[in-house]
């Protein structure tokens, strides 16, 4: 038995946003087999499971990059940002005047003027022209108002509320020079991680919320040790599941830090690279590096 952790967007998903029918059925195969497939994403747990219940797929789901953790739709594990982390956090954030959310135990939230922050990096002239045609620039910019986000006037509204638990901040960084500035001060953190799924976000979160703490922790709670485990992804946010997977597998549309990192490369999502993975190094005796 195997656990085998896909990446959702840019991995599983193609750039149309669904999975192949190709890619459906050898998930389906290697579930059949007695093989675990989880879902490890950026996204958040509901955004996952919205997207799985397309296709009747009933898969484990690491959520807010392994922050949460599921298994046929209980939580068996979920890992916080605490007070101090967040205040540092939303402090920074606000310094820069980005367009962000905050996800919560009750929702996602953004500033109630995210499209103004938004309309005012664009029209600065910093962004670069090779951003407007990157494959996650849509998905990253689209309107909070579009996905059905909440929203607050004051961040303070979220981050001293008591009744909220926060577990990531998505922080829009369109402008290189103030994405590496936000990112210094980000990293000096205590036991946050910071990481990123596209050349302009940044996704900050506790120190156990990465791929790969989701990965390791899923393979424990199914008893899989390590080495049978199997990690497919794309950006640098797959990078900690893929650094400790059994075997690697970076996609062939992957940022080159990925490829690089990884033990195969298997071909672009829209070539169905998840389900030649699958058939290479999954299905046949000879997948042993």
């Amino acid at each position: 038995m195997k656990l085998i952790a896909l990446d959702l967007d840019g991995t599983t998903l193609n750039t149309n946003k669904f999975i192949s029918e190709e890619t459906l059925n050898s998930i389906k195969k290697a579930q059949a087999a007695g093989h675990i497939v989880m879902i490890l994403s950026g996204r958040s747990p509901n955004s996952v499971k919205d997207e799985l219940s397309k296709y009747d797929l009933n898969c484990p789901i690491g959520g807010h990059n392994g922050t949460a953790l599921y298994v046929n739709g209980e939580l068996i594990e979920l890992n916080s940002l605490g007070g101090p982390q967040i205040q540092a956090i939303a402090l920074e954030v606000e310094k820069e005047i980005l367009p962000y959310n905050i996800s919560t135990n009750k929702g996602i939230f953004a500033p109630s003027n995210w499209e103004q922050r938004f309309e005012q990096v664009v029209s600065s002239g910093r962004v670069p022209k090779e951003y407007f045609e990157n494959r996650h620039f849509k998905m990253f910019t689209t309107s909070p108002k579009v996905y059905g986000h909440s929203f607050f006037n004051k961040v303070h509204e979220i981050i001293d509320n008591e009744h909220f638990t926060i577990q990531k901040f998505l922080i829009l960084t369109l402008d290189p020079k103030q994405m590496v500035r936000l990112e210094q001060k980000l990293r000096l953190i205590d036991e946050t991680y910071v990481t990123s799924s596209s050349p302009f976000n940044l996704e900050v979160t506790h120190l156990n919320g990465n791929k790969g703490y989701g990965l390791k922790a899923m393979a424990s709670y199914f008893n899989i040790p390590l080495e049978n485990t199997v990690a497919i992804g794309d950006e640098k946010n797959d990078l900690p599941m893929l650094n400790i997977a059994g075997l690697s597998i970076a996609m062939g549309n992957a940022e080159e830090e990925v490829k690089l990192s990884s033990d195969v490369v298997t071909l672009s999502n829209d070539e169905n690279g998840v389900a030649y993975a699958f058939e290479k190094y999954i299905f046949t005796e000879s997948n042993v590096l």
